[in-house]
């Protein structure tokens, strides 16, 4: 018996992998993201 795709067309296995990768991708921007800010105010600082 087929799997029931969801709403995006992913089955259950396709998501929870999307979501691991996910989570590891955003990790890692928001990660640099804030290394660039302190970066950033260390160059320039406002006060």
């Amino acid at each position: 018996m087929a799997e029931q795709a969801s709403l995006s067309g992913l089955t259950e296995q396709q998501a929870k992998e999307f979501h691991e990768q996910f989570k590891i991708t955003y990790t890692a921007f928001v990660g640099i993201a804030a290394l660039v800010h302190l970066f950033v105010i260390a160059a320039n600082p406002w006060f």
